[in-house]
């Protein structure tokens, strides 16, 4: 076959579009962690064949987002303290590779893009819109990634990204004040305007090392 003769993908396929839908309601927390999917069940709700279905939840079990049980089926992981210590390790490790990308690149431009993230967390507080706020603050990190300009660490983080949605609907029951943890993005946001690499990159620490301890506490990325 010639490279001429490959015809254009109109559309996503149709186990494509499953797995978006079924990695939405992961990350939502509507299918909660330990929960088992039925296939048959699952088929008759997106109106499907089990042949995309099945290819759609390989993709999820690829992804670290579902777990195989030989004669029992397929599960929504559950995320052990280990699993959280890990994911927010990974996660410091690629953001305080962009971090340091983003500071010696344009930081104006980088925090403009963040400062948008922060407002858009802030408006969700004020509507008391969880959802939302979570949304936003994956945002305020892939905004971050994004800023690198490495394609690289963007494809690194992207399931570590998709993990750590799983996690916010838990974080989010751990602040008094919802305030904190708009706060906690804002002086990292400051810190890349003024320029001051060493306080970023402890800020990073210190926010994922926040949220290790509420999720998991007596677990630490430290020491």
């Amino acid at each position: 076959m010639d490279i001429a003769d490959i015809e254009p993908v109109d559309r996503e396929s149709t186990a494509g579009i499953i797995a978006h839908r079924l990695r939405e309601v992961i990350m939502n927390g509507s299918l909660s962690p330990g929960t088992q999917l039925g296939e048959a069940e699952l088929a008759r709700r997106f109106n499907v064949s089990r042949g995309p279905l099945r290819e759609a939840m390989q993709r999820l079990v690829s992804e670290g987002l579902l777990r195989s049980e030989r004669y029992r089926g397929l599960f929504v992981i559950e995320l052990e303290p280990g699993d959280v210590r890990d994911i927010y390790a990974a996660r410091l490790a690629i953001e305080r590779a962009a971090a340091l990308e983003v500071m010696s690149g344009d930081r104006d431009s980088a925090a403009a893009m963040l400062d948008e993230t922060v407002w858009a967390m802030v408006a969700a507080a004020e509507d008391n819109d969880p959802t939302a706020l979570s949304d936003a603050d994956l945002r305020f990190h892939e905004v971050l990634i994004a800023a690198s300009g490495s394609k690289r660490l963007a494809r690194m983080a992207r399931v570590l990204l998709i993990e750590t949605r799983m996690c916010l609907a838990q974080l989010q029951s751990t602040y008094r004040r919802v305030d904190e943890r708009v706060a906690e993005h804002g002086r990292i946001t400051q810190a890349i305007r003024d320029g001051d690499t060493p306080a970023v990159l402890a800020l990073l620490e210190d926010h994922m090392e926040d949220a290790v301890q509420r999720l998991a506490p007596g677990t630490t990325l430290r020491g």
